[in-house]
C-alpha cells in the first residue's frame, strides 16, 4: 500500500474532471483518494473527512463549508438601522469547500478530458445518493480574488494563518 502524496501530470487544458480521471494509473483500487482544487485553504482534518468517509460506505465525500460573508450586514427595524454586523459568515448555506475523499471508482463517471467534475460526475453522485457532506465548520477561505490573495497573505505574513496547520 503507498502512503504519503503522489502528483500527476493533469494537462494545462483539462477540465475538472477530466484531471481526475488522468490520475488513475496512481489508484490503488479500493482506496480512497483525495482531490482538492487548489485555490482555496482551510484548517480541515483530512483525517477525519477520510476516516468519515470510510465509514459511510459512500462513493464520494465532499468538505461542505459555510463561505465567509463579503460585507458588513445591517439590523433593520422599520425603517431604522438598528446595529451593523462586521462581515458575517455567509447566510449559513453550505458550499462546496473543494476538499473530496473519493473511491477510484467515480473515475469511471469521468468520460474524457472535457468533463466537467461539477456538472456531470458530482450531480451523478448527488442523484444516486453516493455523494457525503463531510460538514466543516472551522476557517475557510477562498482565493479567487486579488482580495481574498492579499487577505490570505497579510494572515500568512502575521503569523496567523489559521491554515497551516504543521510545525
Amino acid at each position: 500500500r503507498r502512503t504519503g502524496r503522489d502528483c500527476g501530470d493533469t494537462g494545462m487544458y483539462s477540465m475538472t474532471g477530466g484531471r481526475i480521471a488522468r490520475i488513475r494509473d496512481h489508484l490503488t483500487p479500493g482506496e480512497p483518494f483525495c482531490v482538492t482544487y487548489g485555490d482555496g485553504v482551510g484548517d480541515i482534518d483530512i483525517a477525519a473527512e477520510v476516516a468519515f468517509h470510510r465509514s459511510h460506505g459512500l462513493k464520494a465525500t465532499m468538505c461542505a463549508v459555510t463561505p465567509p460573508g463579503r460585507y458588513g450586514a445591517t439590523n433593520i427595524e422599520g425603517q431604522y438601522i438598528t446595529s451593523f454586523i462586521e462581515k458575517p459568515r455567509g447566510d449559513g448555506q453550505r458550499i462546496n469547500g473543494g476538499f473530496f475523499v473519493l473511491d477510484p471508482s467515480v473515475v469511471d463517471l469521468i468520460p474524457s478530458d472535457d468533463t466537467i467534475w461539477e456538472a456531470g460526475p458530482l450531480e451523478w453522485l448527488a442523484a444516486n445518493n453516493q455523494l457525503a457532506a463531510f460538514k466543516h465548520d472551522g476557517f475557510w477561505q477562498p482565493m479567487d480574488t486579488l482580495r481574498e490573495r492579499n487577505h490570505l497573505e497579510e494572515l500568512w505574513n502575521s503569523g496567523k494563518a489559521p491554515w497551516k496547520l504543521w510545525a
